[in-house]
């Protein structure tokens, strides 16, 4: 993945403009598909013109989205200004910060429409071809691990998902029959399941 193509967030009221279903949808779109018009994309997603346009506004307010160009009024086409996009971990005293409290929104629309896709493909899975019912699949685990531990876990993971990421940017790269796939992974520490190893003496 080209990380210069990839937004860092790094304040609340960013966080929150992007925070919507909506917009997180239109985001989704026009990075995938290119430019594209408030037409077009509430054909795309059952939202009328208008609608699409006001969000592309404020996508646009915040850097998110620019006009491409062509076209003229509502048949303007939009396009991604980044390629992805990523907040800190920001360290908060004994009060969530506004920027904590902004991320873990935008956490809760985003792992919302993964699950949504998720429950869509298996209600779809019996009308895939047998090469694609086998290949998808969920995993879900729990194990021992250091901090240390966690976090190369997560790397190698993140490493995997990242891999053909350049896909996006050159449809040449992409292998005959190869389909759009969606991942989503997180490790996280558990809560309110097993007490913590106890420090060796």
């Amino acid at each position: 993945m080209d990380e210069t193509r990839q937004r860092k967030i790094s304040d609340a009221r960013t966080l929150r403009a992007v925070a919507h279903p909506v917009r997180i949808a239109i985001l989704e779109q026009v990075t995938i598909n290119g430019a594209m018009t408030a037409t077009q994309l509430g054909d795309r997603l059952d939202e009328s013109p208008a609608n699409c346009s006001w969000h592309l506004r404020k996508l646009a307010e915040y850097g998110f989205v620019e006009e491409a160009p062509g076209g003229v009024g509502r048949q303007r086409p939009w396009q991604a200004t980044h390629l992805g996009m990523s907040w800190g971990d920001e360290e908060g005293g004994p009060l969530e910060t506004d920027f904590q409290l902004a991320g873990r929104a935008l956490t809760e629309v985003l792992v919302t429409r993964e699950v949504d896709r998720l429950l869509e493909s298996q209600l779809r899975i019996s009308d895939e071809p047998a090469e694609w019912r086998s290949a998808a699949t969920s995993t879900q685990s729990m194990m021992w691990l250091t901090a240390d531990e966690l976090e190369v876990a997560n790397a190698v993971v993140r490493e995997a998902l990242m891999k053909h990421f350049d896909r996006h940017q050159d449809p040449a790269l992409r292998p005959p029959g190869s389909r759009l796939c969606a991942f989503m992974s997180w490790g996280v520490p558990t809560y309110g399941i097993a007490d913590p190893t106890p420090s060796p003496e």
